[in-house]
């Protein structure tokens, strides 16, 4: 059993947020082992779907989640959850957006600060550990001065918004590599790229 979870902010005014890239990943994967989110308040306030990534029983099942909680508020649900689902640390994977990567990149760790996410410190808290899985999404650093505060909460532009849908469904398949293949060889194929 794995806990994906989505990172971002409820509502239909952050939907396009760079900050709710983790909710489009999460949307995409329920999408694609046929599940459906719905709102869940017994394993922790957040929207949950099930599903399995393959055919069998001995696919690996999938819990997504997206904490109906903002961001910096994500720990107490993911860590509901886990207990629920009796899902250890190191099989739960938070989907981010990354200030620190440049647009688009995407790249895989275990463990690690937070780098000011707060979202991630909420996380790392609430489940007495730094020690679960990270998918970065790079959303690049604000241009000029433009505080990252607001940089995050900002929808992505034009430009990015021609490459958006490729690259949440490469996030995508990175979250799938991770849970199946490990998480070096998912370096590996996604780090060079």
């Amino acid at each position: 059993m794995w806990l994906v979870v989505g990172l971002g902010n409820p509502g239909p005014q952050y939907a396009q947020n760079r900050h709710n890239v983790g909710f489009m990943v999460a949307d995409l994967l329920a999408k694609r082992v046929g599940g459906s989110f719905a709102r869940k308040t017994r394993g922790g306030v957040a929207e949950v779907a099930e599903g399995r990534l393959g055919y069998g029983v001995d696919a690996p099942k999938l819990v997504l989640a997206k904490p109906l909680t903002y961001m910096n508020l994500s720990g107490g649900p993911v860590a509901a959850l886990a207990q629920f689902y009796k899902v250890p640390p190191a099989q739960v994977v938070a989907v981010h957006d990354e200030l620190d990567i440049p647009y688009g990149q995407i790249r895989m760790k275990l463990g690690g600060g937070e780098g000011g996410h707060n979202g991630l410190r909420s996380m790392s808290k609430s489940l007495s550990t730094k020690d679960y899985l990270r998918v970065r999404f790079g959303i690049g650093r604000p241009p000029g001065r433009q505080d990252p505060a607001d940089f995050v909460l900002s929808d992505f532009s034009g430009a990015e918004r021609k490459e958006l849908e490729f690259l949440v469904d490469r996030a995508a398949d990175a979250v799938e590599s991770l849970i199946v293949k490990g998480l070096e060889p998912t370096q590996n194929a996604y780090h060079a790229a």
